[in-house]
């Protein structure tokens, strides 16, 4: 008797700090109105790298370390931008409409449970629009850490924080598109 008391005391411990996480996690973001970052991103095995700011919801400005690329959302459309290219799109089109609308990730989180898939990160995955997503949070810090996507056409995407920096004081224009040359 005293070890199935043990074990189910054990298991209830488990499952509330399971929980306190996932909650943590929730309040974590629902607090954050914008995050800097460093990011590595691996899209179909192209490692690319730089710096993003992200500001809820939809806006995000990312200069990449290489070939002078930059991409812009202002919240309508998002713009990939390098010497030899301009492209535009409408940021419903994309996953990052997803990724970067905090009230539907806090809708998504509160309906779905976490799974641990390393040591200190948890992993919400789901499936919206025919996009899988996958978001990882560390679950000591409670930050996003990082996501992946696979789109409609299979193109699968990771990309991964680091230097994270919360609620900063932002430039005024950070967010405005880029003219095409």
């Amino acid at each position: 008797m005293k070890k199935y008391l043990t074990i189910f005391f054990f298991t209830l411990f488990i499952s509330n700090t399971y929980a306190s996480i996932e909650d943590n996690i929730i309040k974590n973001l629902s607090d954050i109105k914008n995050i800097s970052f460093e990011f590595e991103q691996n899209i179909n095995g192209k490692i690319e790298n730089g710096k993003c700011t992200v500001e809820y919801p939809k806006k995000i400005f990312c200069k990449y370390n290489s070939k002078n690329k930059i991409l812009v959302s202002n919240g309508n459309s998002l713009v990939i931008k390098t010497v030899n290219s301009f492209y535009i799109y409408p940021i419903e089109k994309t996953p990052l409409n997803l990724i970067l609308d905090k009230s539907f990730l806090l809708n998504k989180l509160k309906n779905i449970k976490g799974k641990n898939i390393k040591k200190n990160v948890i992993d919400f995955s789901f499936t919206e629009n025919e996009n899988e997503i996958s978001l990882f949070f560390d679950k000591k810090s409670y930050n996003l850490i990082g996501w992946q996507t696979t789109d409609i056409y299979q193109n699968s995407n990771t990309t991964v924080l680091s230097s994270i920096d919360k609620n900063i004081n932002l430039t005024k224009n950070l967010f405005k598109l880029p003219k095409q040359d």
